[in-house]
């Protein structure tokens, strides 16, 4: 009686799954579909009529709980597409037209907040994009053509502060301006195809505190603001050797062996430097010196080693663990006794 029952359930359920997966002469799907893996767990399941999906189409993870619903409004064609995680939480909506990306998409987070807003054409993005914050402010803006960025681009920067600039086939054309919190000017670049060229300028409570030029991307000069304490705008290229002097000056060595006291702190000015040109020779001491000015290291008669360097300068620099790996990056790994520093 058992296998009786056992054979009839069989034969029900094999029956129940022949009726759902027709397909009719013409090799098209017809009917109430239901696909599984190879353990039985539901993977889809939806209508088609005459071969095309119609109504709602459900997707699966391997638990069952939803992972995509699409809704059709042209059977086969387009559809409005929902998006969720194993819990349950909605991560996307939007449209699929032809199996493109078309019109508006929305994104969420996990706790429900709205992330950003996508426009696409049949696959492309096209149009705008917004980003939104933590607190569903506005963040950033952009406007796409063809999968570039095409159009003004705006991107907050802190509470109040943003950022913005025009696009021309995905790389920045023109003028970048930042302002910041107080809404005074930070920065303005020039851009040509994406790359810097022309001037570049940095502004700290609207004085102008870094001027630079590049050239096809590539930096050609950076002059900072050194405060001695008249005003004067130095180049990087220019300078050799920097350290602080007590809490509230900055000494700078030039290459020329020439010496500047600046009236501000060593922080204040490095931060102007950038990163291309300078080692930290002593990070306890915080001296920076130019790479293209270190000649080597030595031993002092108390075996401690000191930075070989043209200009010589006008104290030891004594070299710390970085500063000489520093020394060896530079191409040289020599230990010379103190005198060998008169070259």
């Amino acid at each position: 009686m058992r296998k009786s029952f056992l054979l009839l359930a069989f034969v029900l359920l094999a029956g129940s799954v022949c009726a759902q997966n027709q397909v009719d002469k013409q090799g098209r799907r017809q009917g109430h579909w239901l696909r599984t893996d190879r353990d039985g767990s539901k993977m889809y399941e939806g209508d088609f009529v005459d071969g095309l999906e119609t109504g709602v189409f459900t997707y699966y993870y391997h638990d069952g709980s939803v992972r995509i619903r699409n809704t059709f409004l042209v059977p086969g064609r387009l559809c409005r597409h929902e998006a969720y995680d194993e819990q349950g939480r909605l991560l996307a909506t939007g449209f699929y037209n032809q199996r493109n990306r078309d019109s508006l998409w929305t994104f969420y987070a996990a706790d429900g907040r709205r992330v950003k807003e996508a426009r696409y054409r049949m696959g492309v993005k096209e149009g705008v994009h917004v980003v939104f914050d933590r607190r569903g402010d506005t963040s950033e803006v952009s406007t796409w053509r063809n999968n570039h960025r095409n159009g003004r681009w705006w991107k907050r920067v802190g509470e109040h502060g943003y950022v913005t600039a025009n696009y021309l086939d995905g790389g920045v054309e023109g003028l970048l301006v930042e302002f910041g919190e107080d809404g005074t000017l930070v920065r303005e670049s020039f851009y040509h195809q994406g790359l810097r060229h022309g001037t570049t300028r940095r502004f700290e409570q609207g004085h102008l505190t870094v001027d630079e030029l590049w050239e096809n991307g590539m930096l050609a000069d950076r002059k900072v603001r050194i405060l001695t304490p008249e005003v004067e705008m130095v180049s990087v290229f220019q300078m050799a050797l920097l350290a602080p002097k007590g809490k509230s000056k900055t000494f700078i060595m030039l290459k020329d062996g020439s010496q500047l006291e600046s009236h501000e702190p060593a922080d204040v000015v490095y931060d102007r430097l950038g990163t291309e040109l300078f080692e930290c020779a002593n990070l306890k001491s915080r001296i920076l010196v130019a790479r293209r000015c270190v000649d080597g290291q030595a031993t002092d008669d108390d075996g401690r080693i000191v930075l070989r360097m043209t200009p010589a300068a006008p104290f030891p620099v004594f070299l710390d663990e970085d500063g000489q790996l520093m020394v060896r990056s530079c191409g040289y790994d020599e230990h010379p006794v103190l005198q060998d520093m008169s070259r």
